[in-house]
């Protein structure tokens, strides 16, 4: 096929910053495994007619350990896959009643390499055993990737040896997959923080601290129990990121991406999941490093949003889990330790004022954005009608298909003198607390109208006592560097205190892309624009003008990137900047 190779003159250019990176791209689009309009059938096959006993003894004593299975879908076979047990409370509970509805995880290339399912490489099955809606893992985890990278999910019935076992929860894994698809990287240190206490341990594991990242010293093998690394290594790495928190809090951005830690905290708060490092209980996350030295904050195991099946001996007081802290640093109720040991990065966050004010932005952000109750409703109505009929014969849960629908509503007392909470009860009630709370109801300054003019960027600020540009070129969208903004009538300033700050855009000469937010501050509160910074971002791609670009024999090729800013190869059909390390750049066009 003929290839036609279009170049454009490259001149400097007036631009508003209305380019926004939008992070949801890289969720699935209709179609694909986590697709939540459709509810997929899976069958599973096992060689192996004993397999239940073996793979529940492989639970207790040899986690890792897999058997094989043929795996059908939509008719088509896929043989061999590697198939274990997985959970804690959500294996024991069922299993301890010979209830044969326990959680897996298929690994579809562990005995074949290269077999994938739509395009995955791994699929966790959960069993939904303490929540009589199926939808709270789903709802929740549809919020939670509004802000921060988090796992895909959806619902899928299960059929083992012919027989139908139930309506799952069809999770993401965060493996190497998700960094790839998140970070364009998957070669640095992983953990799931989880230590290695189990629900139903008869195999007399040792108890472990939880995976609160208290510093215990250097020895790296004071942390084997409390976290499991799922990369080839990375100890030295996680102690050196703990040992920061604990001695060196001063450059905890060097080695921590605060803002996403601070998003996934307010995260927790706002839809009260009662079951990880800022709440009730400390676990249910992962820590990856990327290249830029930066721990990354993964939530995992989402299904207690909404209050879950954590509201215990609360369920009668329903308002203490409804107004329950968000600023609690510890310790837990009857904890012997004090907050600062029992949870130091909450701690050290939440007493940092700076980071205080941007976590309570990030509160007000989930509030205004995603407790929309309608909304809510609508996506919860449309999961539970789809999954009907898989649910109504589902003998194998927990609860009637009444509670399928009242738990939506309304709280539930259950099983095991239980209390599991409502969605709606929850968000309704949670919303309320939040928006009177004395601190998140402070009112923070405005900002409007951002826009890049030439080398200036200009954003009209009021009710802020400083503003300032956030700005980075690190092809990890991260370390954003502060630049002050003016409203005096210098430094760039057209006119003095009318309400329109300014600040040359730094980093042009580099060529590349500037990433950038503007953070507005007075003192009460932060706002920042746009709101979901640092997650979200403005664009600016300066254009140089080169007098020869084409026949410019010294220069070398840097980097490709596309319209949004994020690095590619060379795409057909396709607007592309090829960046120079002489500092120009090349927009090219190619059609094949």
């Amino acid at each position: 096929m003929k290839k036609y190779l279009f170049f454009f003159t490259l001149i400097p250019f007036f631009t508003l910053a209305q380019i926004i990176y939008n992070p949801q791209d890289l969720y699935d689009s209709p179609g694909g495994l986590f697709d939540e309009d459709s509810l997929r059938t899976i069958h599973l096959d096992f060689y192996n007619p004993n397999y239940h006993n073996y793979l529940v003894n492989s639970w207790f004593y040899s986690p890792s350990e897999r058997i094989p299975a043929k795996l059908t879908l939509n008719g088509v076979e896929y043989d061999s896959v590697g198939v274990r047990y997985k959970g804690n409370s959500t294996f024991c509970l069922p299993n301890d009643v010979s209830n044969p509805k326990v959680p897996y995880n298929i690994d579809m290339n562990y005995f074949l390499e290269e077999q994938q399912l739509l395009e995955y490489n791994k699929m966790k099955l959960a069993n939904a055993w303490m929540d009589p809606t199926f939808v709270k893992q789903i709802v929740g985890s549809n919020i939670y990737r509004r802000y921060l990278p988090t796992g895909e999910s959806n619902l899928v019935r299960l059929y083992s040896q012919g027989n139908y076992v139930g309506l799952y929860v069809n999770d993401e894994s965060i493996n190497k997959q998700f960094l790839k698809k998140h970070f364009d990287e998957k070669s640095g240190p992983l953990f799931k923080c989880d230590n290695i206490d189990r629900f139903c341990d008869t195999a007399n594991a040792p108890s472990a601290m939880p995976p609160n990242l208290y510093y215990a010293g250097l020895d790296t093998t004071l942390y084997y129990d409390s976290y499991d690394m799922k990369s080839d290594a990375g100890w030295t790495e996680l102690v050196e990121l703990i040992k920061t928190i604990a001695l060196d809090w001063e450059n905890i951005d060097s080695i921590l991406n605060v803002d996403r830690v601070l998003w996934a905290f307010a995260v927790n708060q706002v839809l009260l999941n009662l079951d990880c490092y800022n709440t009730y209980y400390i676990h249910n996350y992962y820590l990856y490093q990327t290249k830029d030295g930066l721990f990354q904050m993964i939530p995992w195991d989402l299904d207690n949003n909404f209050t879950g099946a954590i509201m215990g001996f609360d369920f009668w007081n329903p308002s203490n889990v409804y107004e329950y802290d968000p600023y609690f640093t510890g310790p837990s109720l009857g904890g012997s330790t004090q907050p600062w040991d029992e949870r130091p990065l909450l701690y050290k966050l939440l007493n940092d004022p700076h980071y205080r004010k941007i976590y309570t932005a990030h509160i007000n952000t989930i509030i205004e954005e995603s407790l929309d109750t309608a909304a809510i409703r609508a996506n919860i109505n449309n999961l539970q009608s789809l999954a009907y009929s898989a649910a109504s014969q589902d003998f194998n849960k927990v609860f009637s298909m009444n509670d399928y629908y009242s738990n939506v509503d309304a709280p539930l007392w259950a099983i095991f003198n239980w209390g599991f909470g409502g969605i709606m009860s929850t968000i309704n009630e949670r919303k309320q607390f939040l928006l009177n709370h004395p601190e998140i109801s402070l009112i923070p300054p405005t900002i409007e109208n951002v826009s890049v003019v030439d080398d200036l960027v200009t954003a009209e600020v009021f009710n802020a006592s400083s503003v300032t540009l956030k700005a980075t070129i690190s092809e990890y969208n991260s370390k954003f560097q502060s630049f002050v903004m003016f409203d005096d009538g210098t430094n760039g300033d057209l006119v003095a205190n009318d309400g329109v700050y300014s600040a040359i855009l730094p980093f042009q000469s580099s060529g590349l892309d500037i990433k950038f937010y503007i953070l507005s501050e007075n003192n009460d509160a932060i706002k920042l624009s746009p709101q979901r910074a640092e997650y979200e971002f403005y664009i600016y791609s300066p254009i140089s003008y080169t007098t020869d670009i084409i026949t410019d024999k010294k220069r070398n090729l840097v980097g490709i990137k596309d319209a949004l800013g994020k690095s590619v190869k060379e795409i057909k059909n396709t607007t592309l900047f090829y960046i120079y390390d002489n500092g120009t750049v090349e927009k090219k066009f190619i059609v094949e």
